[in-house]
């Protein structure tokens, strides 16, 4: 078995790009489906697919380890997210080609089923990205809660931190804590909360004295409360935080996590398998935070392919926690894509197909070309004109 052609697909989910990578092999009607969508970034991304490609050509699909090596070397320069973005998309497609090829669901690849169903979580205006971003009113975060909650899901994710700087002033603290126990008031204490800082706090001090309003009401945990890259200040804030602290979805490959294992810096873990290196990093990832006594929540924002396969990981994962996902986010969402991601309640279903579940309608697909997604960070502005982290 040899790859032939590996190919791109874009389609705008209309607050962002999804980046589809299909792999053909030799064999007829054997080819595989990846994700390597990443925000701001869709033609630098497909670009990055079409310079690896030469690479891959000739080469057996299911020899990933090798494949990913060889993606990772002979690239001479050392990828930052966007090679490692291409990477982990095609990564997903040799994976899904492994197991149609076996008739086996890639979790059973992975070392078989710790779980008989995966507990997910999804945001609030159920993927709306206005309602995501730009909820700081305690009636609308109230009504937007509650109708997640309606759907079945017993957790979900705010983004409700004022955009930051060095210093919070007093009235900024107060209106975060008047937020979160509106929402803890609404839904209950049946449901999860998670707070994503997006590391909008530009001091540990800022960071800590946000969680200090919001640790009473009880976060499932708190989410790059500071930029992630500094070791010891996520360390700082871990330690006299009182709830858990989470981070990861902008860390690229296990050596950008190593540090925070080794300096217990964190509760949980989020590596993103879409950006990461793929799913075979991501299990190396969570291997070591097991050890370090932390659980792995994978981010994911991302399209439909990118929840597959981080169906499968979970799936196979011992340390996992609690799943993002983004399904239905848009109207046509079913037409583009059929998936394995069956929800009752707040959990998917352990998938039974070959390989990762997934098969893509091109031709629906092509109905929703490339555009250029919002720019939400042109709201990270203080009233003083200064440029902050969004």
């Amino acid at each position: 078995m040899k790859i032939i052609d590996i190919q791109t697909l874009v389609v705008n989910a209309e607050m962002r790009n999804w980046v589809f990578v299909k792999v053909v092999t030799d064999q007829d009607g054997l080819y595989g489906w990846g994700e390597a969508s990443l925000n701001w970034k869709t033609r630098a991304v497909t670009g990055a697919v079409e310079d690896l490609k030469p690479l891959l050509i000739g080469k057996d699909p299911r020899d990933i380890e090798q494949i990913v090596r060889i993606l990772n070397k002979h690239s001479y320069y050392r990828l930052g997210i966007i090679g490692a973005t291409a990477i982990s998309g095609i990564e997903h497609a040799l994976w899904d080609i492994f197991g149609k090829s076996l008739d086996l669901p890639v979790w059973r690849l992975l070392g078989g089923k710790t779980r008989d169903s995966v507990r997910v979580y999804t945001h609030l205006g159920l993927g709306d990205m206005k309602s995501v971003y730009e909820t700081f009113d305690e009636g609308a975060l109230r009504d937007k809660a509650l109708a997640v909650v309606e759907q079945g899901y017993d957790a979900l994710k705010v983004v409700f931190i004022p955009y930051a700087h060095f210093s919070v002033g007093i009235p900024a603290r107060k209106h975060v804590g008047r937020l979160m126990r509106t929402l803890r008031d609404a839904v209950g204490d049946g449901v999860d909360i998670m707070i994503d800082f997006h590391g909008r706090p530009a001091s540990i001090a800022g960071a800590l004295q946000f969680i200090e309003e919001l640790a009473p009401y009880n976060p499932m945990f708190c989410e790059e409360p500071v930029i992630p890259g500094d070791t010891e200040a996520m360390r700082l804030v871990t330690e006299r935080a009182g709830c858990p602290i989470a981070t990861g979805e902008r860390l690229v490959g296990f050596k950008e996590f190593e540090p925070l294992f080794a300096a217990k810096a964190c509760h949980i873990v989020q590596p993103d398998l879409n950006h990461t290196g793929g799913i075979l990093e991501g299990k190396r990832i969570a291997a070591a935070a097991e050890q370090a006594f932390m659980g792995v929540a994978p981010h994911n924002p991302n399209g439909p392919i990118a929840g597959a396969a981080a169906l499968h990981f979970d799936v196979s994962t011992p340390n996992f926690v609690i799943q993002e996902e983004m399904s239905g986010a848009v109207p046509w969402y079913d037409d583009v894509v059929s998936v394995p991601m069956k929800r009752t309640g707040s959990a998917w279903a352990v998938p039974e197909g070959a390989g990762l579940g997934v098969e893509v309608n091109e031709r629906e697909a092509a109905k929703h070309p490339f555009k250029q997604e919002v720019f939400h960070t042109a709201t990270a502005i203080l009233p003083d004109g200064t440029i902050v982290d969004w």
